[in-house]
């Protein structure tokens, strides 16, 4: 007997995709240029990256460009580090307003949308995509280009397996691997996700892309966007 598959829709997220500063706290990052330029302020490429893949699979995208150093769109709202240097030691009311003016409406943005479509009937697949710096703290990253997932879920890992798998055929002369630089199931908008949405119809994979590999015009090469949508999974087996 054929093993049954189950078909799966796309929704594309970047929560770090720019480094914009809002006008009312401009002068918290007057001093801090650098920093906002650097990889703490922002994950280049994932934007161009995201909207890429999004036209390509004519899917839902949702990219925020506010800067992480300001709120971490990518953290949960208990978490420490969903506050930087810059702003963990404002009021405490201050924060608050940084949380629900950006970080609440777009994580809302996003669930919305996977709320619709599992309405609808689709099994999603919902691919928050990111870059990272190639050396931190004076440590060398090994790989070019990671996925990430909770090996827990069993949807999850089958899908992220054959899809590395099949990535390192169509970019031979790149380091693909698998929960890396970060753990697929450290906090996350993805880690949240998990908890709202069934196993069945939710697979949370974050894409890394080392930020080494961003051209000259702010965005990764062709061929990488190229090999992630050939070799996208299309469908996962039924348990």
């Amino acid at each position: 007997m054929p093993r049954r598959e189950r078909a799966l829709r796309a929704l594309i997220s970047a929560e770090h995709g720019g480094n914009d500063v809002p006008a009312p706290y401009g002068p918290l990052f007057r001093h801090r240029k650098a920093l906002l330029a650097s990889h703490r302020g922002w994950d280049p490429g994932s934007a161009e990256l995201a909207r890429s893949l999004s036209n390509a699979l004519d899917a839902p995208c949702h990219v925020a460009t506010v800067t992480r150093l300001l709120v971490d769109l990518n953290r949960s709202p208990t978490n420490p580090a969903v506050f930087s240097e810059v702003t963990r030691t404002l009021p405490r009311d201050e924060r608050a307003r940084l949380l629900a003016r950006y970080h609440t409406p777009h994580r809302d943005r996003v669930e919305t949308a996977v709320t619709a479509l599992v309405a609808e009937g689709h099994d999603v697949l919902h691919l928050g995509v990111h870059s990272f710096t190639p050396v931190l703290r004076g440590v060398a990253r090994r790989a070019d280009l990671a996925l990430l997932y909770d090996p827990a879920r069993a949807s999850e890992r089958v899908v992220a397996a054959a899809w590395t798998r099949r990535l390192r055929e169509a970019l031979p002369d790149f380091r693909v691997r698998r929960n890396h630089p970060y753990r697929g199931s450290s906090d996350g908008l993805t880690t949240t996700l998990r908890r709202r949405f069934p196993v069945d119809r939710y697979l949370g994979i974050e894409i890394e892309v080392s930020q080494a590999l961003v051209g000259e015009n702010g965005a990764f090469p062709a061929r990488i966007v190229r090999a992630l949508l050939d070799t996208l999974p299309e469908r996962v087996p039924v348990p």
